[in-house]
Order: C-alpha cells, then structure tokens, then sequence
C-alpha cells in the first residue's frame, strides 16, 4: 500500500470513529444526573444500600431529581431499617429460645440493630427535607417495582426458635429480608400494603404517582415503625422515640381520618404510654 493509500485509510478510520462517538454526552460526574443514573444502577443490581447512597447524594440540592429521589429514597430507606429489624428481633427471639448459647444470637441482634439504627435517622432527615419541599397533590414514584418476594425467607422462623445459621446461608437471608421489606414498602407506598399485585399495576404506569395522601400514611406508619426500634425493649432511647413518633403524629395531622389513619393513632397512644410512666 503506498504512501497516499494508507492516508486514505486512515483518514476513513478517523471518520469512522467520530461519527460512532457522537452519541449524548454522559452525566458529569459530582452531578445530580450522574448520581441519579448510579442509584438506576445500582438498584437494577438489587444494591439498595448503594442506591440509597446515590439518592441522598442527588437529594442535597434542589434540581430536576430532589423531589423524585427522596420519594424513592424514603421508600428504600423504609425497607432497609424495617428489614434489619426484623432480622435482629429473630436474633432476639433465637437468644430465648436457645438458652444454652444465647451469646451469639445477642451478638447479632445488637448489629443488625446498629444496622437499623444508622438508617433510621437518615430516613427521618429525608422525610423532613420532602416534607419541606415536596407540596404536590401527587407524589411520583420513578422507579420500577422491587424484585422479590413480599414474605421475609422461612430461615429466620429457623433463627427465630434458636437455630444458628451456616455464614452463607446467613447471608442470603439477609438479602432477601431486606429484599422482601423493600417489597413491602413499595406496597405501602402505592396504596396497597396487603396486595403485592395491586401495587405492581400502580409501578407498571412508569413513572407511577400516587395521591399525596396515599404517600404520607405510608410514611407515618414507616415513623411509627422505626420508632419502636429506639423502645425500652430494644435500643431504649425514649429521645429518638419520641423524634420519630412526633413525626409520625405531625404527618397524621395532615391527612383526613380514616380507618387507616385512627389505627395508626391508637398505636401511637399505646406505645407512649409505658414511656410515659418512666417520667
């Protein structure tokens, strides 16, 4: 190939590769768009701590993506806390249940605790942040509908009557209790906390809203939630207690009554009342 030839080629080459690189211009790094598009990421990967990360990361300013991260944000954070509870309660009930070795089982009851008790002021802040600037009629949840399975796996029943786990099997039921805690705060959010399918039809018209209202009692009944984490019985913090419970009573406010809403509200009075006689 002589001299002219190979300029040719190359000059075709060069072409080539400019037009197959004008395609859009990814996000910056550092920016909203690039933190949104990570947490898409790392949820599609089933990472919801990580996603969860890249969320508050969108959600420290006001752009495009606050209002719609702290929505999925506050659902995820739901879901983390809510699942590290209910694994530490198993250890706590497998510690009774094997009184010849509780150790281990008070062991990993007090991780999966601290585990709860590093979200749960996380999803406080947030409910706080969209309580502030978040005034739609409707809340848009854009994100797809979690993969799993609603019901928490069969081996924390076995943890639960003081049985101790291989790591590996640990592990896995880990995952997919707080996979399934995910699932059901998804549920809670679309309106349908007993009813996996209805919520999935509510997820299917992407990016799928939900009445204001619909939203707000699924967050108060998450408050109230997380507020027994801090309880006499577990981490015996009547402070923090009374943050999220607070919270869950201001949130009630806002909503008309209902059967759903009284519930909540009869729960509340019962679980101040033992903090009450401490005074």
């Amino acid at each position: 190939m002589n001299r002219s030839s190979r300029c040719a080629v190359l000059a075709a080459i060069c072409l080539f590769s400019t037009c197959c690189s004008t395609g859009p211009t990814p996000p910056k790094p550092g920016t909203p768009a690039f933190y949104w598009n990570a947490a898409k990421t790392a949820y599609a990967a089933g990472d919801y701590q990580k996603t969860s990360e890249n969320l508050e990361n969108v959600a420290r300013t006001e752009n495009e993506y606050t209002n719609r991260a702290l929505a999925w944000n506050l659902v995820l954070m739901s879901g983390l806390v809510n699942g590290n509870m209910r694994i530490a309660d198993s250890f706590e009930y497998g510690g009774k249940a094997n009184r010849a070795n509780p150790t281990p089982f008070r062991r990993q009851m007090t991780t999966y605790r601290t585990y709860a008790a590093q979200t749960a002021p996380h999803f406080a802040e947030a409910f706080a942040a969209f309580m502030k600037g978040n005034k739609d009629p409707k809340v848009t949840l854009d994100f797809a509908f979690p993969a799993g399975n609603a019901n928490p796996p069969t081996d924390l029943d076995k943890v639960a009557k003081g049985e101790l786990l291989p790591d590996a099997a640990m592990e896995d039921a880990s995952r997919l209790a707080v996979s399934s805690a995910v699932v059901r705060a998804a549920c809670a959010a679309a309106g349908a906390p007993e009813d996996k399918a209805k919520a999935e039809a509510v997820f299917a018209r992407q990016p799928a809203e939900v009445p204001r209202e619909t939203f707000l009692l699924a967050m108060a009944n998450a408050l109230y939630d997380q507020s027994q984490l801090y309880s006499r019985e577990k981490l015996d913090q009547p402070p923090r207690m009374q943050v999220f419970i607070s919270q869950a009573q201001d949130t009630l406010k806002q909503l008309p009554e209902s059967k759903d809403t009284k519930a909540l509200a009869e729960k509340i009075q019962k679980a101040l009342k033992p903090e009450k006689s401490r005074k």
